[in-house]
């Protein structure tokens, strides 16, 4: 089944904040390395949305690893994967 990728609001906003952090500490290089496992993580989930873990409370959430430091939460729906936001991994666990 072929899925269109969207995103959130949310999801704009902190993917925009781990660039920018990434940017301002570590420069262009890590930020570069880092956008391309983005968008191999993201491919990954196009190609297989339910190759990742789902969330415990949520089936339809799951949360996909980016790298070590940084993950992305999302939603598959009937033809849809909606990127719900992406979490720096160093933070307080959250609850969904």
């Amino acid at each position: 089944m072929n899925f269109t990728l969207t995103f959130s609001r949310q999801a704009k906003e902190t993917y925009a904040a781990i660039q920018a952090q990434l940017n301002n500490r570590w420069g262009q290089t890590v930020l570069e390395k880092f956008e391309k496992k983005t968008v191999k993580t993201l491919d990954l989930i196009l190609q297989s949305p339910l190759m990742f873990k789902s969330i415990t409370d949520h089936p339809n959430i799951r949360k996909g690893l980016i790298h070590k430091n940084c993950s992305v939460f999302y939603e598959v729906k009937a033809t849809e994967i909606e990127i719900l936001f992406f979490w720096d991994n160093r933070q307080d666990p959250i609850i969904l």
